[in-house]
């Protein structure tokens, strides 16, 4: 740290501050939102340097801490997590705490909520900011009383001199200007041991406006001479517009129809009436051949460069192995079906774009948004409310983008909500792929070879932490029938479900426990705490197992994240599967809130369900043929099992991981179940579409 901490109320992080007087951060409120989107239009705004506290902290003059991040809530719980973590630094009560999130005019650059790095990357900058803070005001206390800043405490928003008995707060100490000071590359946090805030179960901040109803989505928010938009989709992907006629829908009275080459919108004073316009629209559209969900894996593996040859080094380890084992495993698309689907509302004032939407990568709908309308980035602002969820499918801000068109030609601020039909067929789903595993394993189980190529799905998850002297790993993209992206762990739940899979088969083929199997063949400590973590609780070893009931287990690590999870099924007549019970064994570092990391683990599972059992894009000649909850399945409350969680608690660690490690685990094990129950070794995803085991989804 610098000997010198300069205050100085008159430099503030953004211009934004300076129109509300004082040096004071606000936070808008949606009951007031046309005031502050109005009153905020600027011409250009002053970036604080992101090494700079001021840039991530102001302690204000009404004794609240305001905390800036790019960070999204999404349901994910960050705002508490991270809001935890400020107040422990600085040793202040949580409700102090007020975090300002993904604001493009009032927090620091961030690429984007994803890769589970809220808390691995923000959370570690936010520590640092606020403990830089801490030992900046311990200076400054000492400074005043003239005494050695290490005989100071910093504790409940006050500097103490223990041996004088003086006081002082930190309000007092900055009188709500800035800490201009640049943040420490190495400073003090406090122990995860010593934690009394973070590591504790605290409700989520703003849980009650949730419960209530209070919460404003973007869907629920409204502005003066708002017009609500519905956009013309084409029938199928890459159609062709050919003619369309639109008169009857003008002819409506307040209705203004908006034409740019194929993009074609409505909007209108009210959503009933933007339908009702919208469906007079009379177009003609050439639609093309394209793959359908039947031709999906060969047309995966046709339109993907050539795998390379297996080295010298696979060679000699399958000459070596006792057993050999090849298999090829599928995964299908599908969707990430959240709860609230995209919505946008846009506004244009004195040539600036407001536009509030559910984006993981607020900054970079800012930078797209720039580039499309052709102005600088800074007469942009996005703001994402607290979003109802993502898994990853909310990089991207589409209707965004549309609804800002149409503020732009209607001159009014439009709104615009996604169809859950709309939300399922034109969002980007989760890449397919098709993974061929050739492995070879001595008798005692040492696996002597491992070819593992993954074609379309994607890297994450590629690599394996098994002990194989002779490996040979690689990703292939192919070219994809849909619009593919982002899902919850990435790759992670196609390349685990293979790896998994394959290696309790090899288990299965040396005649060992699939435990005892993994044991042997790994070295990772912390992965090798969570499998016999969760298979003692399980009763891996002690459990009776009924006829017709099957044990599985799979493990994996990512971003930071490691868990086992152990499943307990029962084949019932006709062959149809029930999951009896699901046990995980989660690791993560330290633990800053025990029941929301409960609640992202619980999820995880529940999801993963989904796409381990029957969750499936279904399509053909580029449409979506099941485009809604009811023809597509997600998890109900009679899919869910007993579901138990343990949750290892590494104080010595750093935290990282919780968000998307928990769901790898899920169709691995359960697949590996159905094996121990049957034999048959399922090898596509999803597992049982119609709730039975099919062979031509295997191989025995």
């Amino acid at each position: 740290m610098e000997p010198t901490t300069k205050i100085s109320p008159a430099i503030d992080r953004r211009k934004f501050f300076k129109l509300f007087g004082g040096g004071l951060a606000v936070v808008f409120v949606f009951e007031d939102i046309t005031a502050l989107a109005e009153s905020t239009a600027s011409n250009g705004i002053d970036f604080m340097p992101d090494n700079q506290v001021a840039a991530w902290i102001h302690i204000t003059e009404d004794s609240i801490v305001n905390v800036y991040t790019g960070k999204v809530e999404v349901g994910q719980n960050i705002r508490t997590s991270l809001s935890q973590l400020v107040a422990e630094e600085l040793n202040i009560a949580m409700s102090s705490v007020k975090m300002i999130m993904a604001d493009t005019d009032l927090v620091p650059f961030d690429f984007g909520t994803f890769g589970s790095l809220s808390i691995p990357q923000m959370g570690t900058e936010l520590r640092k900011a606020a403990a830089t803070a801490r030992q900046a005001l311990t200076e400054m206390a000492a400074k005043r009383w003239s005494v050695n800043a290490a005989s100071l405490q910093a504790k409940a928003g006050m500097i103490l001199d223990p041996q004088s008995g003086k006081k002082i707060s930190y309000v007092e100490l900055t009188k709500g200007a800035q800490i201009l000071l640049p943040i420490a590359k190495e400073v003090d946090f406090i122990k995860a041991e010593d934690w009394q805030l973070a590591g504790r179960t605290i409700p989520k901040v703003n849980g009650a406006s949730f419960i209530t109803g209070a919460h404003k989505y973007v869907s629920d928010m409204k502005l003066p001479e708002m017009l609500y938009a519905k956009v013309l989709r084409a029938p199928s992907y890459n159609a062709k517009l050919i003619e369309v006629n639109a008169d009857a829908a003008r002819a409506m009275p307040g209705v203004i129809v908006v034409q740019q080459d194929n993009f074609i919108a409505v909007a209108a004073p009210s959503l009933p009436t933007a339908v009702k316009a919208l469906s007079s629209v009379k177009v003609k559209w050439e639609e093309s051949r394209q793959p359908s969900r039947a031709e999906l894996f060969d047309h995966l593996l046709k339109t993907a460069s050539k795998p390379d040859s297996p080295t010298a080094g696979i060679q000699e380890g399958l000459t070596a192995a006792d057993i050999k084992h090849s298999a090829t495993y599928k995964v299908d698309y599908i969707a990430h079906v959240p709860l609230e689907p995209r919505a946008a509302l846009a506004q244009w004032v004195d040539g600036k774009l407001t536009v509030w939407t559910g984006t993981q990568r607020p900054f970079a709908a800012q930078q797209s948004l720039a580039e499309e309308f052709g102005i600088p980035k800074e007469k942009v602002r996005v703001i994402v409310p607290d979003t109802g969820s993502g898994y990853g499918g909310k990089h991207s801000a589409e209707a965004g983008h549309e609804a800002a068109r149409l503020a732009k030609a209607t001159k009014r601020p439009v709104k615009l909500v996604w169809t859950r039909k709309e939300e399922f067929t034109w969002a980007y789903v989760r890449p397919a792929g098709v993974i061929e595993v050739s492995s070879g394993v001595k008798k005692d189980g040492t696996i002597t070879a491992w070819v593992f190529n993954n074609y379309n799905s994607g890297g994450a998850g590629l690599d394996t932490l098994y002990k194989i002297l002779n490996k040979q790993i690689a990703h292939y993209p192919s070219k994809t029938p849909l619009k593919q992206g982002s899902y919850r762990g990435l790759a992670s739940t196609a390349n685990v479900f293979a790896r998994e899979s394959h290696i309790s088969d090899l288990a299965k083929m040396t005649g060992i426990d699939q435990l005892e199997f993994r044991l042997k063949n790994l070295d990772d400590q912390r992965l090798m705490d969570v499998l016999t973590s969760a298979a003692k609780s399980f009763g891996w070893a002690t459990a009776v197992k009924p006829a017709g009931h099957g044990f599985g287990i799979a493990c994996s690590y990512e971003k930071g994240g490691y868990v086992a999870t152990c499943v307990e099924i029962a084949v019932q007549k006709d062959n149809k599967v029930k999951i009896i019970r699901i046990t995980e064994a989660f690791e993560c570092g330290a633990i800053i809130n025990p029941h929301h990391l409960e609640h992202q683990i619980s999820g995880a599972i529940v999801q993963g369900l989904g796409g381990a059992l029957f969750e499936a894009i279904d399509f053909a000649d580029g449409k979506i043929i099941n485009p809604s909850l009811s023809t597509y399945r997600v998890p109900r409350f009679g899919d869910v099992p007993k579901i138990e969680i343990i949750m290892l608690d590494r104080k010595d660690l750093p935290s990282s991981g919780a968000g998307e490690a928990p769901i790898v685990g899920v169709a691995p094990a359960i697949r590996n179940a159905i094996l121990d129950a049957t034999g048959i070794a399922l090898r596509n995803l999803p597992l049982l579409p119609d709730g039975m085991i099919h062979e031509d989804n295997s191989s025995k």
